[in-house]
């Protein structure tokens, strides 16, 4: 008689099967409960550059570009226009002050100069005979006011005679009467002749004060166009270098034209374009130095030109102390210069991160140096040289400052 064989429950293949459910069941928990599920990236750690957080002194300075100036520049304007007929100096040259630079040439200033000269003597004949005039004139009344004179004293005795006549009854009233009127007749002329001579006198004066001004007026004029054709001979207003001048034989040159310029060279100075970001930060009186030959020399702002072209503005600035051997105009050179005072911070080196990140956040080593996670961050204030970190790392960690242009948004960098 056969005997019924039981199957048992935990066979091999049921252990198996069981085993193999229970391995994926818990792989799914660990996946959903402590897998990392932040995206990553995988990079080659030799293109990246990798730098220390360090604490340090943090300088805040900007560096910019400076050209060599002369300490002063000044314009040689054409006080008068005309055509160039010499150039005596050309540019290069050093000058000392009055020295001929060009001689101009302008016939309409030269012809009105010739009519100016012609009307003066003009006027100054004419004083000369209207003075001769009334010279003449004035003898030819005193010798009337000495006739009268002589005429109404005769009148005066006739009439004195012929009144004591009259009164003594020697000549008749008609006689006496006639004499009378002829002695108030000369009188009232002598008045009159008075009064006519003063006023032809006061008016001759009137003359000649009317003729000396206009002729002292004329005069003035002949010598201001003196001086304009004087100013047709461009010359030199100060001792220096012609750094340039801007004319030719022949050309033609404006009244107020600029047409060169001379240097002083008692001393230097550098001007220096800045970034119109720092306006508001850089005032007279701000230090900076320049590095020239191996030396450093301390340069201090002494001019700022507010007006900002193409995104700069300019700053002229002076040696502090000694200016530098062999300089020489429109050498440019790197200038440092300060914008506050040296402070104690944490330091990461300036990278191509922050076009990025604006600063906000950046990739940090991991201990092992296999990965970089994304970490928030605050930054500071920056120099050429580093950034302040202000929050977000700690000096001995490791952070990527190179571009994260292919990066995208992955939180997680894999080496």
């Amino acid at each position: 008689m056969d005997k019924k064989i039981e199957k048992k429950f935990w066979n091999s293949k049921r252990i198996v099967w069981i085993s193999g459910g229970t391995l994926v069941v818990a792989l799914l928990v660990y996946q959903l409960i402590f897998a990392d599920r932040r995206s990553s990236l995988n990079v080659d750690k030799e293109k990246i550059t990798v730098s220390d957080v360090t604490q340090g002194i943090f300088d805040e300075f900007i560096v910019v570009s400076g050209v060599v100036n002369p300490i002063k520049t000044y314009r040689i304007d054409a006080i008068e226009g005309g055509y160039v007929k010499e150039k005596v100096i050309e540019g290069g040259n050093t000058v000392k002050a009055g020295d001929v630079i060009l001689k101009l040439e302008n016939n309409r200033l030269q012809m009105e100069f010739v009519q100016q000269e012609t009307e003066i003597n003009r006027l100054i004949n004419e004083l000369q005979n209207t003075r001769l005039k009334l010279k003449t004139d004035k003898f030819g009344l005193q010798r009337t006011m000495n006739d009268v004179d002589y005429q109404l004293s005769q009148a005066k005795d006739y009439n004195d005679r012929n009144e004591k006549l009259f009164k003594d009854k020697v000549i008749s009233e008609q006689e006496y009467l006639k004499t009378k009127r002829d002695y108030e007749k000369l009188k009232a002329q002598q008045t009159i002749e008075v009064e006519s001579q003063t006023y032809q006198n006061d008016n001759s004066k009137l003359q000649v004060q009317q003729l000396t001004g206009t002729l002292q007026h004329s005069q003035k004029n002949l010598e201001l166009m003196k001086e304009n054709l004087s100013n047709l001979v461009v010359k030199a207003p100060v001792s220096g270098l012609l750094s340039s001048i801007e004319a030719e034989v022949g050309s033609s040159i404006t009244a107020g034209q600029n047409i060169g310029q001379i240097d002083d060279l008692n001393g230097f100075k550098m001007r220096a374009g800045v970034d119109e970001h720092y306006i508001n930060r850089i005032f007279v009186g701000l230090k900076g130095t320049m590095e020239f030959n191996n030396q450093n020399y301390d340069l201090v702002i002494a001019k700022v030109y507010p007006e900002v072209k193409a995104g700069r503005f300019e700053v002229d600035m002076t040696f502090a102390g000694k200016t530098p051997d062999g300089i020489r105009r429109g050498q440019s050179a790197s200038i440092r210069m300060e914008l506050g005072k040296s402070s104690k911070s944490i330091l990461i080196p300036v990278g191509g991160f922050f076009s990025e990140t604006g600063g906000n956040w950046i990739y940090v080593m991991d201990a092992s140096g296999k990965k970089a996670v994304k970490r928030n961050i605050t930054l500071g204030m920056r120099n050429p040289e580093f950034f302040q970190v202000l929050e977000g790392l700690k000096p001995g960690e490791k952070v990527i400052t190179s571009s994260y242009e292919n990066y995208g948004k992955n939180d997680v960098l894999q080496f």
